[in-house]
């Protein structure tokens, strides 16, 4: 049995605290802050926002900090609290967490919140178990203090607490409000994966009711009084601005309110969708080509061909792989081309903005909580906290969603902020992207171009394998490419090839990182996405 302390838990230079509070009508919720300073002075910090909430309803509420965008997040981490919690699987429900990097971060990101790289169960199941079990050594201690029975003489199962020798038995809302009294306990054992009751078992999912019903709120379900709903005209090419625009027709669209330009192209707003779409339709807007890409799909690869042709940077190197391809009894050569693929969530991009003054509340399917709210405070000028997301449902994202320059979320600030100093300054505003706009107006998994030669002695075993990729960094001008571009070599695009698991007696992998005018952004799976196939369709032409 695991025996944790709070110490146990510490992020680089920032020790990990439980935190209990009061709630208001009877109850009491667990979970962690981060602070700096001593565990004097952090247990001495009540906070309203906590990972477990125990209701005198005997419900169990776990706060998730994870998007929930179809991977399970919303059963597979209450399940961790509900574990050690020996919670009633029925009684436990989930609500979605603040942004507020303090409390909420991603242990594996540091002093940031969000979900991607698969990290979500990673950085949350030693958390949320302590959390768990912090929650149910502090009711077991309320049953002992008020049965005046030894607490190590007390079980639990399925929510509720029982003394057998005495025969007392209470539920965990019954005794929420003792427990909510008494001092966090130091230290927490957390129970053998043995002796796990849902870890590791098939449980029904919590959203799946709310999915099949229509009642689970995604963005685009959102309403609130004076709500605009807004499209937007993107410009055909990228890179291209708005030359200037004639708003005429579409404002003689019935519905249509506004028409104004943001940084991104021309928002059209109006009292629903299809008005707003219509609108857009009639609208014309000159476009400043002059800075724009222009090449196709065909030129790049055209020119990625040339590059392939060329020595790039080294990311890995054993042996000397020319002079052994020379010397193989055979040899082979392929070439792999890889398209832009645009990430094609269920749900396209859409965002909800009520822009203030001194605040600024958005609802969206949000994936990375700090980014994002940084990107808006700069936008607008308030600060941070000034900035409150609140985190709905995402029928999907494969990465999109977490996008580095916040570009959808801007969008729609940016249109609320253009309504200023118009009788419709202050209304919230729902921005929708059509499936068009998705696929269109995007962020792309970059083209690639591979290169792959290899050569086999005469017993048919590899004696030289050399790898040249060619493609966009995914990284190079985000807050990342200090931590994952190393040497010119951004270690995405050659993620699965410069690791390639079989032995080679002389292996070399290069790259070349062209710049060009298409946004590119990670993709689900990254570098793998093209690396697993080429390789692996390699290594069975070997074979073969």
């Amino acid at each position: 049995m695991k025996r944790y302390s709070q110490q146990a838990l510490d992020n680089p230079g920032r020790r990990l605290f439980l935190q209990v509070a009061a709630i208001a009508g009877g109850g009491f919720a667990v979970g962690f802050g981060h602070f700096t300073g001593t565990a004097e002075a952090a247990a001495a910090s009540f906070a309203p926002n906590a990972f477990v909430r125990i209701g005198s309803d005997n419900s169990v509420t776990v706060i998730i900090k994870h998007l929930e965008m179809g991977q399970g997040v919303s059963t597979g981490l209450p399940t961790l609290v509900a574990e050690e919690l020996d919670a009633d699987w029925a009684r436990v429900r989930f609500e979605a967490a603040p942004a507020d990097a303090s409390r909420y971060n991603n242990l594996l990101w540091g002093p940031a919140q969000g979900t991607g790289g698969s990290t979500a169960i990673a950085n949350s199941y030693d958390q949320l178990r302590v959390a768990g079990a912090a929650a149910r050594a502090m009711l077991v201690a309320a049953a002992a203090r008020q049965w005046k029975v030894p607490a190590a003489e007390i079980s639990v199962h399925a929510g509720v607490l029982a003394h057998a020798r005495s025969g007392r038995k209470a539920n965990f809302g019954q005794l929420a409000t003792a427990a909510a009294k008494l001092p966090v306990p130091a230290e927490v054992q957390l129970k053998d994966p043995k002796d796990f009751t849902l870890i590791g078992r098939r449980l029904p999912r919590q959203d799946s009711q709310a999915k099949t019903d229509g009642s689970a709120v995604f963005t685009s379900d959102v309403k609130l009084p004076g709500l605009l709903t807004a499209v937007v005209a993107h410009p055909p090419l990228f890179g291209a601005t708005v030359k200037g625009f004639d708003a005429s027709n579409a404002e003689a669209v019935q519905g249509v309110v506004a028409v104004v330009q943001i940084s991104s192209g021309v928002a059209v707003l109006a009292s629903d969708f299809w008005a707003a779409k219509l609108g857009r339709d009639a609208l014309a807007v000159q476009w400043d080509d002059s800075a724009a890409n222009k090449l196709g799909s065909a030129e790049i690869t055209a020119h990625y061909k040339e590059l392939a042709g060329q020595s790039g940077r080294v990311a890995r190197k054993e042996g000397d792989a020319e002079r052994e391809f020379a010397g193989a009894s055979t040899k082979l050569e392929a070439e792999f081309e890889f398209p832009y693929l645009a990430h094609a969530a269920m749900e396209p991009l859409n965002c909800v903005v009520r822009l203030g003054a001194d605040s600024c509340e958005i609802w969206n399917g949000e994936q990375t909580q700090t980014a994002d709210q940084n990107a808006v405070a700069k936008l607008t000028g308030l600060k941070p906290e000034q900035v409150k997301l609140n985190m709905l449902y995402a029928g999907g994202s494969f990465g999109r969603r977490a996008n580095p320059q916040a570009d959808y979320i801007l969008e729609a600030v940016g249109i609320a902020q253009a309504l200023r100093g118009s009788k419709f300054a202050g209304r919230p505003v729902k921005l929708l992207w059509t499936r068009e706009d998705d696929m269109r107006a995007g962020f792309y998994r970059p083209l690639y171009y591979h290169r792959i030669r290899a050569g086999l002695d005469e017993k048919g075993q590899p004696v030289a394998w050399h790898h040249r990729i060619v493609g966009q960094s995914i990284f190079a001008g985000t807050p990342l490419e200090a931590t994952v571009i190393k040497d010119g070599i951004d270690g995405s695009s050659v993620e699965g090839a410069a690791s390639l698991p079989y032995r080679m007696p002389a292996l070399l992998v290069d790259l070349h990182s062209p710049q060009v005018g298409v946004p590119v952004q990670w993709w689900r799976s990254v570098g793998s996405t093209h690396t697993a196939f080429s390789t692996e369709t390699f290594i069975d032409e070997l074979a073969a």
